[in-house]
């Protein structure tokens, strides 16, 4: 089972928490590369010389890019789940097609998402 990070795992790296460091490097050591999807990357960067943390989460990480056929799906998705957060279905359609776990500290929007189509997430705080 692979891993992707929402942008509370980005935020939590950011902020030098603990916890998600240390699972980070756990997963590095076992060569679980963590998949962030690009709407995520855009959700959290500030681009501020302060955001030193977040490059260095970022470069042990596989950025997935929103293409044309994943902007389709992720579209399908979020007008299916009625919802309009599009970062979060990006999330939750590259988890479910990955069958990953996903870290976030918000998981009621992305299991809304994945129960409206009949599917169950793994989620975990960061």
């Amino acid at each position: 089972m692979g891993v992707t990070y929402d942008a509370g795992a980005l935020i939590a790296a950011d902020r030098g928490e603990r916890r998600i460091w240390a699972r980070h490097r756990a997963l590095l050591a076992r060569r679980v590369v963590p998949v962030v999807p690009a709407p995520v990357v855009a959700q959290a960067w500030r681009g501020s010389a302060r955001q030193v943390q977040l490059p260095r989460l970022l470069a042990g990480c596989d950025v997935e890019a929103l293409d044309d056929g994943r902007a389709r799906a992720v579209g399908a998705l979020a007008t299916r789940a009625a919802s309009t957060d599009i970062v979060d279905a990006a999330v939750v359609e590259g988890a479910l097609r990955r069958r990953d776990l996903v870290v976030s500290s918000d998981p009621a929007d992305l299991r809304a998402i994945a129960s409206a189509i009949g599917a169950r997430l793994q989620i975990d705080h960061p």
